[in-house]
């Protein structure tokens, strides 16, 4: 398919409710043997058995174990939006806000670490045929850091791209910690240190 036809091709239309449930139920079982057994627990047909759905069914909704768990860190990550808009964090500086809201992203994550690893292991693993799922993952953690910011006004250039940097910078450290090359103590650091940016790219600081 050209792309002239692919941006032509209609978006695919929204789940019933039955259907969202049936996702719902979908990623709570990933989850479930996530938090278990980490990346090697996440098996298509046990998912399946314990969402209660046929395997076929599974693999329309999800065509792979991959695709699977990078919507299962969509969701997490939409969990920890919604939790983070009721209780914003109280930093003075849009940095501190930041850093602050990264460490508490980044604490549920250390609560389920086999959760953690089978999720960050199926974003590093995701090829092409995964974009859109990666892509809404960074959008989610863009969302987080904006909110985060309580900016007054929309995000100037330059913050956007410190905004792209500290992502990369909290996906690297997830990554180093869960290898078990970083202590919490030296993600914090870094998460504080890249956040840093976040004012030193605001209009004030350049002026």
């Amino acid at each position: 398919m050209t792309a002239e036809a692919k941006a032509a091709s209609p978006a695919a239309p929204p789940l019933t409710e039955r259907q969202e449930a049936r996702r719902r139920r979908i990623l709570h079982a990933s989850a479930q043997l996530a938090s278990r057994g980490g990346f090697d627990a996440v098996q298509m047909r046990e998912v399946a058995e314990a969402a209660g759905v046929a395997l076929g069914t599974l693999y329309r909704y999800f065509p792979s174990k991959v695709h699977l768990l990078v919507a299962t860190m969509q969701d997490q990550l939409q969990h920890m939006h919604t939790t983070i808009r009721k209780r914003p964090p109280g930093g003075e500086t849009p940095a501190e806000r930041v850093a602050e809201t990264l460490m508490r992203a980044f604490r549920a994550l250390q609560r389920e670490p086999h959760l953690a690893d089978a999720m960050v292991r199926a974003l590093t693993f995701a090829d092409r045929s995964v974009s859109p799922e990666v892509d809404t993952v960074s959008r989610l953690t863009t969302a987080i850091i904006l909110d985060a910011m309580g900016l007054d006004q929309p995000p100037t250039a330059q913050q956007l791209s410190a905004v792209r940097v500290i992502e990369h910078t909290w996906h690297s450290a997830l990554i180093t910690w869960l290898s078990g090359r970083a202590s919490i103590a030296q993600v914090k650091i870094d998460i504080e240190t890249v956040c840093r940016l976040i004012d030193l790219t605001a209009p004030a600081a350049r002026a």
